[in-house]
């Protein structure tokens, strides 16, 4: 991969757009906590599963940002670090939406709209162009 790859427009337009998806993802994390701070005095509304969850959620949104930053500088194990943590945040909020009495309502929705830009990020990620971008150079192309 080359510096022309990262900068063709196709790779510019998939990560501002993944970038978008990954800021809503922790956007949507920060408030998830500031929140639960708010109604703290509110046992029904924050458990301690809340503040365990939101605080993996956060460090989780944190490092997809991280990994999103280095592949698009053209990091090809960051790259691939993020296309598993977008898909196993996935299916861990799914888990969670699905699981009866272990979250409140509020968080559940939460989590559902993490989940959503989390599938953007997985859309994108695992398109055409970012997989052909960061495809393993053919052993014979070696040199």
């Amino acid at each position: 991969m080359t510096s022309t790859d990262l900068h063709h427009p196709d790779t510019r337009r998939a990560f501002r757009t993944v970038r978008r998806f990954v800021f809503a993802y922790l956007g949507l994390s920060v408030a998830t906590l500031a929140v639960a701070f708010v109604l703290r005095d509110h046992p029904s509304l924050v458990t301690s599963g809340v503040w365990v969850r939101g605080a993996i959620v956060v460090a989780s949104a944190a490092v997809t940002l991280l990994l999103t930053v280095r592949a698009s500088r053209g990091d090809r194990g960051a790259y691939r670090r993020l296309r598993i943590i977008s898909s196993v945040m996935i299916v861990a909020i799914a888990t969670i939406i699905v699981l009866p009495g272990l979250f409140p309502v509020w968080m559940k929705i939460e989590q559902g709209l993490c989940g959503l830009a989390l599938l953007g990020v997985a859309a994108v990620v695992n398109g055409r162009h970012l997989r052909t971008l960061f495809a393993r150079p053919e052993e014979g192309a070696r040199g």
